[in-house]
């Protein structure tokens, strides 16, 4: 990944949704719990790639005791659309889930959403490759308009 070496912002048009999930390991020593839980993220991330009209724009992912992925999808719609596709990964992952952790205390999941207009986001990327909403939409360079948080979050980038 090239860094770039100069301040950036990012350029979205319109409404998206940020979907913030994850998983947090409570008993490490069972992986057969856990393991399938994050492979089967993995799968419908593939999934979602391989397939776009599905909604998905783009993710970034950390990998610990507790994981988080962040996701840009283009509407909440398509969201919840691909959650409750009978044809998709997820839900045979979830009734897997519900069928051997459950409520056990093994596995946490868990996941928010956030839905985000012109106005209601702002951004920075200094020293960083195309990252988060940049790269989910179009990163643009910081100009004298948009200096400042605020000047950012009122959609001045240009």
């Amino acid at each position: 990944m090239d860094i770039i070496k100069s301040k950036m912002t990012a350029k979205a048009e319109g409404d998206f949704v940020v979907f913030l999930i994850g998983m947090r390991v409570n008993r490490i020593w069972k992986v057969h719990k856990w393991l399938p839980v994050a492979m089967s993220m993995s799968k419908m991330i593939d999934e979602l790639y391989e397939n776009p009209d599905m909604g998905l724009i783009s993710h970034e992912q950390w990998v610990g005791r507790t994981t988080i992925m962040i996701q840009y999808w283009r509407t909440f719609e398509h969201l919840e659309s691909y959650a409750r596709d009978k044809e998709s990964k997820h839900l045979p992952a979830w009734a897997e889930f519900n069928r051997n952790i459950n409520e056990n205390g093994d596995v946490g999941i868990w996941h928010e959403t956030y839905l985000s207009s012109p106005g209601s986001y702002e951004c920075i990327y200094n020293n960083m490759p195309v990252f988060g909403l940049a790269k989910a939409t179009e990163c643009v360079p910081v100009t004298e308009k948009c200096r400042t948080a605020s000047e950012r979050i009122k959609g001045i980038n240009t």
